[in-house]
């Protein structure tokens, strides 16, 4: 058995102390190797080969706090969110990510207390546990910083072990903070009060958000554990929320630093030991060609947020055009083996405005801006380093930004709104809805009022027993999209082609108004070309164009229409979508979609 152990130590050694080289300093490796060891012994597979089969065609998420639906009678929201999930989207997706459930301070969960406890005003553990025993459960890694409430901090500032030494303390004057870079307009800095009398703390989001420090490898130690109590939770996906501001060196913009994706190859290099069946997600709201380096070299990130899709998307629509969004698609590499992006068209966040940088034009960044204000939206903005302000983020329901175009608001949201997740769906990658898009929710604008905050306008809270009332009503929009997007979902979760590494390709159509794409499975033996009409007018496009193989026969999945001849010419109605394959599962549900939504 200690043979056994030593040669595991061995192994295990060989593995981690490269990416610690790189972290720490040669005299505390030793120590934090054997620490980390004893950390994850129990949990130890030793496997030495990546599993390639984390995901399929066949992986659907959704995004939602613990209390977006609630109730008025004695259910926690834990326990309203499991019943709603298992009543309407049990067969519809298979995986939930619960935005921090933990006691928090601010910053809807954010700013964490305590990493080990279930917010008691959601619930506890045994409904968390509920939800993971259906679904594929994400949960938050808060990697970059805590509460000011934590009790790290209240160590902090006694001076008493360990907290006393895991915030970074900074000298303003003897410190060159000139070139950081920051997602907020708060101060970086927080002063807290101390038994040495009143010192500075790194705070990259805000005062209450009071970054730890990765330099002391105790901290790293601590996020080991939690890591290792959430997957004994049930967690599937670790999320490394705002990870590229995790390592802090003075004189540099502190953001995307070596070190600090060095962690995120350890922490992949650990879960590889532990069980390769769990993936770890970075959130990295910045420039695609910074957000594209977390994958590293097939040793990062499993999977990536692809924050470029939200804007470009949303600007498409707006703009009746696909240019900017054909030639981002065009631009990016398919994911490494191993690796996939993460797509989605809306979060508990705004729509990111820095992933957009260089990929639109001004005149159509600032249409863009201005159109979504026009529909109630909101613009966070963040500072730079001298002082000037550009906009980080527009705060909207996404439902509400496709009220209209750059022309003004028509008869075409619902339309519209299906036609952007549907492009979604249909991409490289492995599709997440916010739970508000599979609702069709409208903006908060009393939650806005009632919290001061912009991001507040995308975390309406349902009730339950509204909600179900409205669904109820076939000729609701919540009803009409929820039912909608479940019946596509469950189609395109059948399809090979649409395998989160299949093949993708660029189409270019003539027509600017058209944006299209082909799939291919892995396997060669299924091809979806995917084609949208990205306007408010009936657009025409010639089958010949997409170089069909005549031999096949060819279906448009979304409607049913089955195509004889591939010398005719297709009208697309307004924002309508087809997904066209030359091989249909027999147990494909293509089944007239809703009336309210036109015929085929």
């Amino acid at each position: 058995m200690v043979v056994a152990s030593h040669e595991k130590f061995a192994v295990f050694s060989a593995r981690v102390r490269p990416l610690l080289s790189i972290i720490y300093p040669t005299e505390v490796l030793e120590d934090l190797i054997q620490q980390l060891f004893d950390l994850v012994l129990p949990h130890l597979q030793q496997a030495s080969r990546e599993n390639l089969r984390k995901w399929s065609h066949d992986n659907i998420l959704v995004i939602t706090y613990g209390d977006s639906l609630i109730s008025k009678d004695t259910r926690s929201p834990l326990s309203v969110l499991a019943d709603f999930l298992e009543r309407y989207l049990k067969d519809t997706v298979t995986g939930v990510h619960i935005l921090p459930f933990f006691p928090y301070s601010s910053d809807d969960g954010f700013a964490i207390i305590d990493y080990t406890q279930v917010n008691p005003e959601l619930g506890n553990w045994d409904e968390i546990k509920r939800i993971a025993h259906s679904f594929n459960l994400m949960v938050d890694l808060v990697v970059n910083h805590i509460s000011s409430q934590h009790i790290w901090v209240k160590q902090f500032q006694a001076g008493e072990q360990p907290g006393c030494n895991y915030l970074i303390e900074v000298n303003a004057e003897e410190s060159d903070l000139s070139e950081v870079v920051r997602p907020r307009s708060s101060p970086l800095l927080t002063p807290l009060e101390t038994v040495h009398g009143p010192k500075s703390v790194w705070s990259t989001f805000s005062a209450d958000q009071i970054d730890v420090n990765f330099e002391n490898p105790n901290v790293l130690l601590e996020y080991v554990k939690i890591i290792l109590f959430y997957i004994n939770a049930g967690a599937r996906y670790i999320r490394l929320d705002a990870v590229g501001f995790l390592w802090k060196k003075p004189g540099t913009r502190c953001i995307h630093l070596p070190e600090t994706h060095a962690i995120v190859r350890l922490f992949r290099e650990l879960l590889q030991m532990i069980d390769p069946g769990i993936a770890i997600i970075t959130e990295t709201n910045v420039p695609n060609r910074e957000n594209l380096s977390y994958f590293g070299n097939r040793n990062e990130a499993h999977m990536i947020y692809n924050f470029s899709l939200p804007p470009l998307l949303l600007n498409a629509l707006m703009q009746g055009r696909s240019d900017h969004l054909k030639t981002w698609m065009m631009s990016m590499p398919p994911a490494p083996i191993g690796c996939a992006y993460f797509n989605f068209t809306a979060s508990h966040d705004g729509i990111g405005m820095r992933p957009a940088e260089g990929l639109l034009t001004h005149d159509e960044y600032e249409a863009l801006l201005d159109t979504m204000k026009r529909f109630g939206g909101r613009i966070s903005m963040r500072r730079h380093p001298d002082g000037s302000e550009s906009p980080y983020e527009i705060n909207i329901s996404l439902f509400d930004a496709m009220k209209g175009t750059v022309e003004g608001e028509d008869d075409w949201q619902i339309e519209r709104f299906l036609c952007s997740q549907t492009i979604m769906m249909a991409l490289e990658g492995i599709p997440a809805f916010y739970i508000h898009s599979l609702l069709a929710t409208h903006n908060d604008e009393e939650g806005v009022k009632r919290t001061g905050h912009n991001r507040t306008i995308n975390r309406y809270k349902w009730d339950i027993d509204a909600l179900e009332a409205t669904l109820s009503d076939p000729q609701s929009p919540h009803s009409v999209v929820l039912a909608e997007l479940c019946r596509l979902i469950k189609i395109r979760r059948r399809q090979r082609a649409f395998h989160p590494n299949a093949t993708q390709y660029t189409l270019h159509p003539l027509n600017s108004s058209l944006f299209a794409f082909w799939r291919q499975s892995m396997a060669r033996d299924q091809s979806i070309f995917s084609i949208h009409n990205l306007s408010k007018h009936p657009q025409e496009f010639r089958l010949s164009d997409l170089n069909l193989v005549s031999t096949d026969e060819w279906t448009d999945l979304i409607s049913g229409d089955r195509f004889h001849s591939l010398t005719e010419v297709y009208q697309l109605r307004p924002y309508q979508s087809l997904w066209i394959t030359n091989k249909v599962d027999s147990a494909t549900d293509l089944s007239t979609p809703d009336p309210l939504l036109g015929e085929p």
